[in-house]
């Protein structure tokens, strides 16, 4: 059942949850959308010079958190008494993704991940580069808040603790696609990374349309969906974990198709 249809003057290219009857939303006009379920209004709450390609919304300070091609960060405050969300400038770089987790923001800025403390946003309190060897396409936050995992462009996911030594202990980092017999490998992009809420599980969406679901704890492959004739380009769990929304279009992966030949 459909509970709000909207439209926009731009293309929307991020979505989350702000609670169970608004949403917002990332769109390529620059502007940030607040949804309203029950009146049906939408309200522009923020904007950016540029697209707006990621958003997040945190539960513990009602902060909702956007990332543009205008190389802006920009944390928003909704909880301003006007009305209006203040917002405060954090970065002036490339942001390909956020994530919240818990009371910390991630943000990728190339192969680095900057972690951010909601609560002073003066600097990022953690700087740690990528184990991956190239560009980070996608970060999340596992659904205990004790982590992340990473997607790269070559088809890597990362596996990463906030605590130093568990990351040294239990972090890993594997291929979601093994080599072929002739040795060389297809850098299929992660495009998106999702969680499960009640369990160990996660999910990650490539270039090649595969939805493969893993498991956290054993870092083994548990299954793998019937393969979608587009890109995965995004996917998310339901609240309760009982439904997989995937989402399949064209993503632009033809145009940097990359094949390395690994030596033996």
């Amino acid at each position: 059942m459909v509970r709000l249809r909207a439209s926009s003057e731009g293309a929307l290219l991020d979505c989350c949850f702000q609670d169970e009857k608004t949403a917002l939303s990332a769109s390529s006009d620059g502007c940030i959308r607040r949804y309203d379920f029950c009146s049906e209004i939408q309200t522009i709450v923020g904007k950016h010079d540029d697209s707006v390609i990621c958003i997040d919304h945190s539960e513990e300070t009602g902060q909702f958190i956007s990332a543009g091609l205008d190389k802006k960060l920009m944390v928003w405050d909704r909880n301003m008494k006007n009305g209006n969300p203040g917002c405060t400038k954090v970065e002036n770089s490339d942001i390909w993704s956020v994530s919240i987790c818990h009371l910390y923001l991630l943000a990728a800025v190339g192969k680095m991940i900057n972690i951010y403390d909601l609560r002073n946003l003066r600097g990022p309190v953690q700087i740690k580069e990528s184990p991956v060897k190239y560009q980070i396409r996608c970060v999340r936050s596992f659904s205990n808040d004790e982590g992340y995992a990473i997607g790269s462009v070559d088809g890597c996911v990362a596996i990463e603790y906030l605590d130093p030594s568990k990351s040294h202990e239990m972090g890993c980092v594997f291929r979601c696609h093994p080599k072929s017999r002739s040795g060389r490998y297809h850098l299929v992009k992660i495009n998106d990374i999702g969680f499960h809420p009640c369990s160990t599980t996660f999910v990650t969406g490539d270039d090649e349309g595969y939805a493969i679901l893993w498991d956290l704890q054993s870092k083994k492959k548990l299954f793998e969906l019937q393969q979608f004739p587009c890109s995965v380009s995004s996917l998310a769990y339901s609240h309760s974990g009982e439904l997989l929304a995937v989402s399949s279009s064209y993503t632009y992966q033809e145009a940097s198709e990359m094949l390395v030949l690994i030596s033996h």
